[in-house]
């Protein structure tokens, strides 16, 4: 009977340890609410907020706790009254809002911000590897942060979201401003960008086929002018002529062809992708000198030093100067321009992220499961992990890889 009985007990226990009970307790122990500070990024050339009201409204739901400081969707025309809302604290306070497990803002920290920091918190925003000063990343670096920047961070899929989510921005809003100024309205020499019947239309050169120059293309395809794109890669050129059609010329950087475009061109947009810490001039001077009076150029990668040699970065309440009889729009920050579709298609990206973040239980843990973020991470527990920063500074990165083997 004694055999019987124990018998029934092992088999009930051996029923038991096929349970799932050890792996429920290991999920609801990652689940961690966490508390998000949105600072206010003051100046001309920040208008962005990287969540929207209704998605801190989520976030809230979720038992996460988002503190907002005064103002700082004011930028993208949202009001303190609609994030509060939906559930957001409103705080004059920075050191409140810097005190947060998360920080998000969109303009790069800088060293005053970082003095409100606890410490051993995770910060994201963009990075901006050639305006990092020396002494923003030391402090960064004592703070023990985690840092993520915003243009590193790669999706499942391998695609930078928020680099592509605002060159598309770029790429459309470049073409508008062109038409813009090619207008007598700024001093223009006159012209609709585009074409009407009789009328020769106007002729666009884009230097970059990346997601920028695809979105400048098309909007400058749309308005009827004449596209001819220019890209050191066939692949990209070939991918392009398949998606924008038999409207679009293609080539390779071939001098003469290149001199050729720009006699004719009215609108020059500079679009590659230039490397960090690697300032290129795909367009010199000389080729400037051989463009029409009163064009038009914008160079989309003037924050990383500008594609064209003649572009200078200038802030988005005075961007425009002529140089060689042409009209420079040279911007550094151009979607805070239409700072409200900007921050909508930011908060796609970061509510998301930001209740991974929570669900994970710990950056730490979302860092091991998502390598597209670990992409993004420049310090991990106040250890520098980028090598492009590494160079600039001669400070030794570590692989965070290997980092987050100890933890």
């Amino acid at each position: 009977m004694m055999e019987e009985q124990g018998n029934k007990n092992q088999g009930t226990m051996g029923s038991a340890a096929f349970m799932p009970r050890e792996e429920q307790l290991e999920v609801s122990q990652r689940h961690k609410s966490i508390s998000i500070g949105i600072p206010c990024d003051k100046g001309d050339d920040e208008k962005r907020i990287a969540l929207t009201p209704e998605a801190v409204g989520l976030l809230v739901e979720n038992g996460n706790e988002i503190i907002i400081q005064k103002g700082a969707g004011s930028g993208a025309n949202y009001s303190d009254k609609d994030y509060s809302e939906f559930g957001a604290i409103i705080t004059d306070s920075p050191a409140r809002v810097y005190s947060s497990d998360v920080v998000l803002k969109v303009a790069p920290f800088e060293e005053f911000e970082t003095e409100y920091l606890k410490g051993n918190q995770t910060i994201l925003s963009y990075l901006n590897v050639l305006k990092l000063s020396e002494e923003t990343l030391a402090k960064l670096i004592r703070k023990k942060v985690t840092a993520i920047a915003f243009e590193k961070i790669r999706d499942s899929n391998g695609v930078m979201p928020v680099v592509e989510s605002m060159s598309e921005i770029c790429g459309i809003a470049s073409i508008l401003i062109a038409s813009d100024y090619l207008s007598n309205h700024h001093g223009g020499k006159g012209v609709m960008l585009g074409g009407i019947t009789g009328v020769t239309p106007t002729q666009v050169v884009i230097i970059g086929a990346n997601t920028a120059g695809e979105y400048a293309a098309r909007a400058a395809i749309g308005l009827g002018s004449e596209v001819m794109i220019f890209d050191e890669s066939l692949h990209r050129l070939r991918r392009f002529q398949n998606l924008l059609g038999q409207r679009l010329k293609t080539s390779t950087f071939h001098p003469q062809v290149l001199a050729k475009a720009l006699r004719s061109a009215d609108v020059l947009i500079g679009a590659i992708e230039l490397e960090d810490l690697r300032p290129w001039y795909f367009i010199t001077e000389d080729m400037i000198k051989l463009m029409k009076k009163r064009s038009v150029i914008i160079d989309l990668s003037i924050d990383r030093g500008g594609c064209i040699e003649t572009t200078e970065c200038r802030p988005l309440k005075d961007p425009v100067y002529e140089k060689h009889g042409v009209i420079h729009f040279s911007a550094w920050n151009l979607p805070s321009r239409v700072a409200r579709t900007a921050s909508i298609a930011l908060s796609n990206i970061f509510s998301l992220l930001l209740q991974n973040i929570a669900d994970a239980g710990s950056i730490t843990q979302l860092l091991k499961m998502d390598a597209g973020l670990r992409n993004g991470a420049y310090l991990y527990n106040g250890i520098l992990t980028n090598e492009t920063l590494g160079q600039k500074f001669g400070i030794l990165s570590k692989n965070l890889d290997l980092l987050l083997t100890a933890f």
